[in-house]
């Protein structure tokens, strides 16, 4: 499941992704003809993934180690739902550290200039 359409800009630190998946019908998570604003934690999981896939290809020519979701922090939510946003979805994740055993980043997901979500994400390899 892919919720990202495309990267607008990264750096070693920083992704910037966005995405009008989140309005799509077919959307693989809603429930109820509803998207939870939950769900935003996984719309900045993947911007991590990607963050996470394109540093292995510039560092090592390679593919990323895999990981798993281990814990999300201070997760904080503007919305109870997103399916009713309008306008496409900014998804922000910034690298803050990483070691031999997992990854944290931070996210923020926005509509324009609209705040909905943020937290933070660690990620352990398996």
């Amino acid at each position: 499941m892919c919720l990202l359409e495309a990267v607008l800009a990264w750096d070693e630190q920083t992704i910037r992704c966005t995405t009008d998946s989140h309005r799509d019908p077919r959307n693989p998570l809603r429930s109820d003809e509803r998207l939870s604003a939950l769900h935003l934690c996984e719309y900045g999981a993947q911007a991590m993934a990607v963050h996470g896939g394109l540093l292995a290809r510039l560092e090592h020519g390679g593919t990323a180690a895999p990981g798993m979701l281990a814990a999300l922090r201070e997760v904080e939510f503007a919305v109870e739902r997103i399916d009713d946003i309008e306008g496409p979805l900014t998804v922000v994740a910034h690298k803050k550290i990483v070691g031999p055993t997992g990854w944290l980043y931070e996210f923020e997901v926005a509509a324009g200039a609209r705040w909905l979500a943020r937290g933070r994400v660690s990620v352990i390899r398996p």
